[in-house]
């Protein structure tokens, strides 16, 4: 009797211990469960994707064209005392004389035309006006429709003129001032034009003389006048005061 209550018992152990193993199989196995640690990581924690960062485009470049510089060389130019005119970045026929002085005192090509690079480096890498390289006098350069004034070893005055315009041409030759005449007073040929301050540099028949006109306007940037060479006010008031009796007055050049 003993031993079939042995017998009974092992074979309870047995079947309990095989179900356990059943079980736990089924744990391992069965989706109801907990998943394993490999699934568990796929399904529950989101895998780090790099960030793409975005593409930053460059500026485009500004093409470095003489109209760039155009705005910034006037006003170089009319701080270092050549008159462009109005400072707006435009070109104008004013700014060309500019253009053609600077070029001039500056040992380049001397032309009317317009602005190019080099014009553009050269006058923004400038500091100061150059030095006279002439001798004390009066310069008339009928390319440009420019007049200089040099005292001492300075260039003292850039001025805009308009000399004889054709049939009436100012003469290219060296005078000397030998009379002054200040003020207003009516030209012996035309009725009804007055000269003012008169400096009269050489002796023909008539006399020539740098002088201002009645108004502004008349001094164009070409050639307009009747042998003479008009001279904007009040430069003239001034270059009169600075000029003595005997001063050289030079014209040359071709418009």
């Amino acid at each position: 009797m003993s031993r079939r209550r042995g017998l009974v018992a092992g074979a309870v152990v047995l079947s309990f211990v095989l179900a356990g193993c059943s079980d736990v199989a089924a744990s391992e196995t069965s989706p109801s469960k907990t998943p394993s640690p490999t699934a568990s990581s796929s399904s529950t924690t989101p895998t780090a994707e790099p960030t793409v960062k975005p593409t930053v485009k460059p500026k485009p470049r500004v093409k470095q064209t003489p109209a760039y510089y155009a705005l910034r060389v006037e006003r170089q130019l009319d701080k270092l005392g050549y008159p462009v005119g109005d400072i707006d970045g435009d070109i104008t026929a004013r700014a060309k004389q500019a253009l053609c002085a600077w070029r001039e005192t500056n040992g380049l090509p001397i032309s009317r035309d317009g602005l190019t690079l080099n014009d553009a480096y050269s006058v923004l890498n400038a500091t100061k006006r150059p030095a006279a390289t002439r001798s004390p006098g009066i310069y008339v350069n009928k390319t440009c429709q420019i007049l200089y004034q040099v005292v001492g070893k300075t260039i003292k005055r850039i001025v805009w003129i308009s000399t004889g315009q054709p049939g009436y041409d100012t003469p290219n030759r060296t005078g000397t001032v030998w009379r002054k005449w200040a003020g207003a007073h009516e030209s012996s040929l035309y009725e009804d034009a007055y000269m003012y301050d008169s400096l009269y540099f050489l002796k023909d028949r008539p006399g020539i003389a740098l002088h201002g006109s009645r108004v502004n306007s008349l001094i164009k940037p070409y050639p307009a006048s009747h042998r003479c060479v008009r001279v904007l006010r009040p430069e003239i008031h001034q270059i009169y005061a600075d000029t003595p009796i005997g001063t050289k007055v030079q014209v040359y050049g071709e418009y």
